[in-house]
């Protein structure tokens, strides 16, 4: 007998985590399939060589790119998906980024959906994901019908001093909008201790706003929720007409026995929320004969647009120490729509999670004549994000079992002007230069290399089912409902249009409070 719910989730982070909660009110039987198990909450979340040198907290699966080189994208299938290791930086796209602006390498589109649409469910991530921030002081901050929820997360000495620095040569740092349990004017009542394990790790203290602990912990206790882990959805299927999913097919793993089985379930409404490159592979996998291209893919789009942002960081090394433990404080949007002299734009800037010796020392080499401790102890880490364009013939393909990135970069000269400028301005400030590790190298002030995150880095990922009005050119309506299934909902990253040029985890989840208003509508 196939267990039957008014609706079943598949994937637990940023999109289905949010889509969990906002539907767990409705009183709706609700069936949360999540592919990983719980993260374990052990010390080893706290040990820098387990969490980045081992797959301890990340899968060990293998994806490819054109060419059959193969790719290690590292993603974290626990429940709260990646967003367990995130740095919870959780930033609101502009209003321009809902329209059409020109780019040095082509248009990045208008969504069909303006900033407006998203400003409400913005307001009320924020409040879910307690974000901590400050409003004026960002000249590209977008309309707010309310200030941040929570304040802005204080910049420990060594950060306010380059803070002021910045300011006194003309640009506009600000707070960056960060994402944790943090209570700094009562500190012994604070869950957040502000550790130097946050950003990329697992918070064993579970002050981060995942969206395990945002999310799916409060509501996973209701009657009418029920979340299945290990279980990895293999197909969907559909009705003979193809209109509607009739059927998830699920590899349930018992985590005691070790014993797999598989099971079918079936629900009045489903919702993808696996991630812009699994959402799509899933739905290629599950093609039939009334869908031979792949479910919903009646525009041949699905996997489509694939975007992950130009990627990058920079180790700033100066003679003057910085003892900064919690440093993902700071942010510049000064260059998010260009510069004179460059009518492009190039993009954000943030700092980073502090970098450590431990992270350093398995490439000591590289930082010769500088030890790892020296470098750790001495450097300011920088974060740059660049908008890339989606491009049709970026997309992800399904070949056999095998995960296919079929991606060229774009906006490369963007991001290269954004690093060079930074780097002058670094420079300025009295900081040396280095690009951090995938690191195979380190240069001492005065020097410069460029370099970016590899192909390998799709934490950003978005794209691949775009929404739109028009079936045609959108895998989505506006409500994220397929164009081709009336019953199939996408409710991660995948219905992105651009993917401008900030962190996507906050739009993703506004998205979801607002599909889970429309579903709570559609069920009444």
């Amino acid at each position: 007998m196939i267990n039957h719910y008014d609706i079943i989730i598949i994937g637990t982070g940023a999109g289905g985590g949010t889509l969990t909660y906002r539907l767990a009110q409705s009183g709706k039987k609700i069936l949360v399939l999540e592919r990983g198990p719980f993260l374990p909450r052990e010390k080893a979340n706290w040990d820098t060589k387990v969490v980045f040198n081992s797959d301890r907290y990340h899968d060990a699966e293998v994806w490819y790119d054109r060419n059959g080189n193969e790719l290690h994208p590292g993603m974290s299938y626990f429940v709260g998906g990646n967003t367990k290791v995130y740095g919870a930086a959780l930033f609101r796209l502009r209003e321009k980024d809902f329209e059409a602006f020109q780019h040095r390498d082509g248009i990045s589109p208008a969504w069909p959906l303006k900033y407006k649409d998203f400003e409400p469910y913005y307001g009320q991530a924020e409040k879910l994901y307690q974000v901590h921030g400050k409003c004026g002081e960002d000249p590209t901050e977008p309309f707010r019908s309310e200030e941040f929820p929570y304040p802005a997360v204080s910049h420990e000495p060594r950060i306010e001093e380059i803070s002021a620095t910045l300011k006194a040569k003309g640009l506009n740092p600000y707070h960056t909008p960060v994402g944790i349990r943090l209570n700094e004017a009562q500190r012994y009542l604070s869950q957040c201790i502000r550790c130097n394990t946050c950003d990329g790790f697992p918070c064993l203290v579970q002050a981060k706003s995942d969206a395990e602990i945002s999310a799916v912990r409060p509501v996973m206790g209701q009657d009418n929720v029920t979340l299945l882990t290990e279980a990895r959805v293999l197909k969907l299927h559909t009705t003979p007409s193809g209109r509607e999913v009739c059927g998830v097919e699920v590899e349930l793993r018992d985590p005691d026995s070790g014993q797999v089985q598989v099971r079918q379930f079936a629900g009045d409404i489903v919702a993808i929320a696996c991630g812009a490159v699994n959402t799509s592979v899933l739905l290629l996998k599950s093609a039939n004969d009334s869908h031979p291209n792949g479910l919903a893919n009646s525009s041949n789009l699905v996997g489509r647009h694939f975007m992950k942002h130009v990627l990058g960081s920079i180790i700033g090394v100066s003679k003057k120490p910085n003892p900064t433990l919690f440093q993902k404080t700071l942010s510049i949007n000064d260059f998010y729509w260009g510069e004179d002299g460059y009518e492009y734009p190039m993009g954000q800037i943030q700092t980073l999670g502090k970098v450590s010796q431990e992270a350093l020392e398995g490439n000591a080499a590289a930082y010769a004549p500088l030890t790892p401790e020296q470098v750790a102890t001495h450097s300011i880490d920088w974060w740059l994000t660049v908008e890339d364009l989606p491009d049709p013939n970026n997309q992800v393909r399904v070949r056999g079992d095998r995960i296919i990135l079929d991606y060229t970069e774009n906006n490369s000269e963007s991001y290269d002007r954004l690093e060079q400028r930074w780097i002058e301005i670094l420079k300025s400030i009295e900081c040396g230069q280095a690009i951090m590790p995938n690191c195979s190298y380190f240069v001492e002030a005065g020097q410069t290399y460029t370099g970016r995150l590899p192909l390998d880095g799709v934490g950003h990922q978005v794209g691949t089912c775009r929404f739109g009005e028009d079936p045609a050119t959108s895998v989505l309506d506006l409500n994220c409902r397929t164009h081709d299934i009336d019953n199939l909902y996408v409710v991660d990253g995948s219905f992105f249009c651009s993917s401008g040029a900030v962190n996507p985890t906050l739009t993703i989840i506004a998205n979801a409070l607002r599909v889970g208003d429309h579903l709570i509508d559609r069920m009444k």
